[in-house]
């Protein structure tokens, strides 16, 4: 992903990389400060992940030694003025809010986070599936500073992760916080020394990919499903989604494979 320096208001680059697609945030020189055109381009990015069929998962990740500050509140605050949103309509809402007027991702998304990780980044992984932090990120949720709301999914999934109080230790204080608490509150999966993290994000988004993708795209949705809706609604799912899993190619191949002692090679269908 090495190319000419991105433009003023940063970019998204997509590069895909057998069944990955790798986005990576451009804009180094502002430490990764989300523009519109950003946002809008992330979102375009995690749709060409859905509805491409020889995609099957995709790594976030961010040049340069930060992953993001933040927003760019100079050209973002009037959107927030106005309500409106920062992303084209029917596209994949890379926040997976489920907003009306935009699609949920389904597939899998590994992100590797570095350096400043403010508001809109620790939003963006708790927004995907799995994290890897190098050990010199610095995470803060630090919009009562601004004073302003996190609204990009922080107070609820800082809450489910790591609970209440700690959700609120951070969010009403804006602090600094590191790799290690970032660990222990679950909001990251894996620590890495600074500068691995991308080879250990993209080494665990093959290792998913290497996976039946329609088995993946179900767990993952009944994962999520069951964080939402509660276990319930998750375990009534349980016998049409196998039913109709069994029934695939991907599931035949599965037997062949084991019967045969060999990787299976899945087609998705």
């Amino acid at each position: 992903m090495e190319n000419a320096s991105p433009p003023a208001e940063g970019t998204i680059r997509t590069e895909r990389r057998g069944p990955l697609l790798l986005v990576g945030i451009d804009r180094p020189a502002k430490r990764n400060g989300f523009t519109p055109r950003m946002f809008r381009e992330l979102a375009q990015a995690y749709t060409l992940l859905d509805d491409d069929a020889e995609l099957r998962a995709g790594v976030l990740h961010a040049l340069g030694d930060h992953f993001t500050a933040g927003l760019d509140l100079p050209s973002i605050a009037p959107f927030m003025q106005k309500g409106e949103k920062l992303w084209p309509a029917g596209l994949v809402e890379p926040l997976d809010l489920g907003s009306p007027g935009y699609r949920r991702r389904t597939k899998p998304m590994v992100v590797a986070v570095q350096g400043i990780t403010f508001t809109l980044g620790i939003e963006l992984m708790l927004a995907a599936d799995i994290v890897v932090a190098a050990d010199d990120c610095r995470f803060s949720q630090l919009e009562v500073k601004r004073g302003i709301m996190a609204t990009g999914g922080a107070t609820l999934r800082m809450a489910e992760r790591a609970g209440v109080g700690n959700a609120l230790l951070h969010l009403l204080t804006g602090d600094e916080f590191g790799a290690a608490e970032a660990l222990r509150l679950n909001f990251v999966q894996k620590v890495v020394p600074a500068g691995r993290q991308l080879e250990e994000a993209i080494r665990i988004a093959e290792a998913v990919a290497a996976q039946a993708p329609l088995a993946v795209v179900a767990t993952r949705a009944n994962a999520r499903k069951a964080v939402e809706d509660g276990p319930l609604a998750a375990m009534a799912e349980f016998v049409t989604v196998q039913q109709r899993l069994s029934r695939s190619e991907d599931a035949a191949e599965g037997v062949r494979s084991f019967i045969e002692k060999r990787a299976a090679r899945f087609s998705g269908r």
